[in-house]
């Protein structure tokens, strides 16, 4: 960690100087455009067809003056007490900004000094001029340099907008299997309310109701199926899927495995010709668009064949939701092809079937590595040349394992929201971990929705949306 110190006003002697330089990122224009209310410049930054460009005022580098006055020359304790500063023309993404500070007075009746300060960028254009008035530290002092705050402004609100495409569309008839705690009961009665499912709620009535009695929930306008415990409601579930009374299963209080066995039952389950797999949903505030990953729920180690089905279920999940062509990354450790990583000759051999149309609509890349497969800046510095990297709509994990690490450090430690959905089955299942709260019940929901609408109808509402 680097060391900061400070200088007093005895410290400082006219002429003194200062030069740093900074090369403006992505998150720097959509965070000063978010905070100083240009619209039109944020809209840009996100790729929108809006007025300006990809840039913000180049009043922003103000900030970065603030930021070498109070880190490096006075330093630490530093006041700015007055500033005359011109600004000028724009300051875009990898600009190189090179600001110069230098000691031009000092007020020794007001204990402040003044300051020159310029900014220019890289074609040596001037974009801040001016000087600021500042109140040296009172005394010196050595500091440990705190670690930058990582700002991330959320580019797309995705569920806001799976949300408004469920508008207008009948609820989808859902069995709710052994719905018998709070946020369970919770989930699919608030997604009856906002028109989303009619749930048959099926499990130990008494459970139920005395679930619903003190959360205060009025059961009468929903339809009981009372069966003695967990694992008959799943089989109850499974029954009315395959005799068309229902549209969708929604899990409650049971484990996966209780209702996953009943769906996969050679005999009396719900499977088709697709192998059965999981989709996280994710709204991650520090990504730019909806994200996809596969599988994290059910297939344990998939083989090449079940990775077929996985890719394939995830991509027509991503059509259902607005992505046209989905970009799926096959995720790996390394970005190259190895004997000694099974993950690697899987991507190579997924990749090769795609372009053999052993797999449709959408474009797969892999080996990837995690960081290249979400980040442009990763993908450029390892000379990646890929139409997926560093834009993924799909990661394909090499195992349950890792998926499930993967989406559970983007919702826990990156604020991601999240849905789950199961496909592969006769219906959709909306398949949510037993500590999700309603709101991503109500997510899961809202995606399991469109994926029952499309199945009816064909139709696509989120292709309607402005």
């Amino acid at each position: 960690m680097e060391e900061l110190k400070n200088y007093t006003f005895e410290d400082l002697s006219i002429g003194a100087a200062i030069e740093l330089n900074h090369v403006v990122t992505a998150t720097d224009i959509d965070m000063l455009s978010a905070l100083s209310g240009d619209v039109a410049s944020f809209h840009a930054a996100q790729g929108d067809k809006a007025p300006g460009a990809h840039a913000v005022q180049a009043v922003c580098a103000v900030a970065m003056l603030s930021n070498i006055i109070t880190r490096r020359l006075p330093g630490p304790g530093s006041l700015i007490v007055d500033q005359r500063l011109k600004a000028d023309g724009f300051v875009a993404q990898d600009d190189v900004l090179t600001a110069s500070l230098r000691i031009a007075d000092k007020d020794a009746a007001n204990h402040t000094v003044l300051i020159e300060a310029r900014v220019l960028n890289q074609h040596g254009a001037q974009l801040l001029v001016g000087s600021l008035r500042v109140a040296p530290p009172g005394s010196r002092g050595r500091f440990d340099d705190p670690a930058r705050a990582a700002f991330y402004v959320p580019r797309k609100n995705v569920f806001q907008r799976l949300y408004d495409a469920c508008e207008g569309i009948p609820p989808v008839t859902t069995a709710v299997v052994h719905p018998c705690d709070r946020d369970a009961l919770l989930g699919a009665i608030e997604a009856a309310r906002k028109g989303l499912i009619e749930p048959v709620l099926i499990g130990p009535e008494a459970k139920i109701r005395a679930v619903a009695e003190e959360e205060g929930i009025d059961l009468s306008p929903y339809r009981i199926e009372s069966v003695t415990h967990s694992h008959e409601a799943a089989e109850r579930a499974v029954a009315l899927a395959r005799e068309g009374k229902v549209e969708a299963l929604m899990k409650g209080s049971l484990h996966t495995d209780e209702l996953m066995g009943a769906v996969v039952k050679s005999a009396t389950g719900l499977r088709t010709a697709r192998r059965v797999s999981h989709v996280f949903v994710l709204d991650v505030p520090a990504y730019p668009r909806m994200l996809l990953v596969t599988d994290a729920a059910i297939n344990i180690f998939p083989s090449i064949e079940d990775k077929v089905d996985i890719v394939q279920n995830a991509a027509d999940l991503a059509h259902v939701l607005g992505i046209a062509e989905p970009r799926v990354a096959v995720l790996s450790a390394v970005e190259t092809v190895t004997p000694k990583i099974q993950s690697t000759i899987d991507a190579a051999m997924l990749c090769k079937m795609a372009d053999r149309k052993q797999i449709t609509g959408c474009i797969i890349d892999g080996p990837l590595a995690f960081d290249n497969a979400v980040s442009e800046a990763a993908a450029k510095t390892k000379k990646i040349v890929s139409p997926v990297a560093g834009k993924a709509d799909i990661l394909l994990v090499p195992d349950l394992e890792a998926g499930n690490m993967v989406a559970k450090q983007l919702q826990y430690l990156a604020g991601a929201d999240s849905a789950g959905i199961v496909l592969g089955a006769r219906v959709p299942i909306v398949l949510t971990s037993r500590a999700d709260p309603v709101a991503a019940r109500m997510a899961s929901t809202a995606v399991m929705a469109l994926v029952a609408h499309y199945r009816r109808s064909g139709e696509i509402p989120l292709a309607h949306l402005p």
